[in-house]
């Protein structure tokens, strides 16, 4: 008995590996992807009840009396005054008319203001000479000006050009000069004891961190472009969606004039939408924030 015990003593316990982890579960590639389309259908299916809430009413109310539908169709009637409108070519002729003069206006503001606004972020003796100008003109609002550009640059497309450039640069320039100034210092004193040229710590440390918040100023600068154009359009215009919208509630086109306003409202999606891809494509050395 006292051999066996101490054999059962003596004897040592296995000893559990805690060195090597436990194998990762593996994920099929199938269940990856449905995942993600799930993910994805759930959050289309989310933003799109308001929506079609609002489409709902629209197309309820003035059946039942809410509103005039003299002064508010039923949004079938005007969808279908947008399809007259596609159909006939009209729609994509004031289409094409105001994106040619919004994105002139924009890509002018764009190639004048970034670099600009780095320049001035960056050197703080040029920001105190430009900015009681920039504050000057940043504090008056582009449609007060319509009269002034129509005046000194006629009627034609050179004013409403030059009006949308106006509206864009200050978006760009304000948030250009935040980005700068933001960057973290660390970075920048890393990039010098690294040895770095000046061209070289714009191109990889300033840029690259400020490019977010120069996405913001251009995304609401494009906003701004299609704004003021429309508004610009209004008066002294024979084309262009401004002008559609203004024709059509003089000759009291109810449907029409709605129609004008719902593809302003598309364009600007997809303009905004394009610009979103154009920020992931250059900001893809960021982290994806956590959901």
């Amino acid at each position: 008995m006292s051999s066996v015990t101490l054999e059962k003593v003596s004897s040592p316990a296995p000893v559990k590996d805690i060195a090597s982890p436990a194998p990762a579960p593996v994920t099929s590639p199938t269940r990856r992807v449905g995942g993600k389309l799930r993910k994805s259908g759930s959050w289309v299916f989310r933003s799109s009840i308001a929506l079609v809430l609002l489409v709902a009413f629209w197309e309820v109310a003035p059946r039942i009396g809410l509103v005039d539908r003299t002064f508010l169709p039923e949004f079938s009637v005007v969808a279908k005054a947008l399809v007259d409108l596609a159909e006939s070519g009209q729609l994509w002729e004031h289409i094409s008319a105001s994106l040619g003069r919004a994105l002139r206006g924009f890509a002018i503001a764009v190639v004048f203001a970034v670099p600009l606004g780095i320049l001035i972020g960056w050197y703080r003796p040029l920001a105190q000479y430009l900015s009681p100008v920039l504050e000057l003109f940043r504090n008056t609002a582009a449609l007060a000006l319509l009269p002034v550009f129509v005046l000194i640059l006629g009627i034609g497309e050179t004013s409403k050009v030059a009006l949308v450039t106006y509206a864009c640069i200050f978006p760009i320039l304000l948030n250009t000069i935040s980005g700068v100034r933001t960057v973290d210092p660390l970075l920048i004193k890393s990039a010098r004891s690294l040895g770095l040229p000046a061209y070289r710590l714009f191109q990889k440390v300033i840029l690259p961190a400020a490019l977010p918040t120069i996405f913001t100023g251009i995304r609401l600068s494009a906003a701004s472009s299609i704004l003021v154009l429309i508004a610009a359009e209004m008066v002294g215009a024979r084309s262009g969606l401004g002008y559609l919208i203004m024709a059509s509630q003089l000759n009291f086109q109810i449907p029409q004039m709605y129609a004008g306003i719902l593809t302003i409202a598309l364009v600007g999606l997809v303009f905004n939408y394009v610009l979103v891809l154009l920020e992931r494509r250059f900001s893809r050395w960021r982290t994806p924030a956590a959901e």
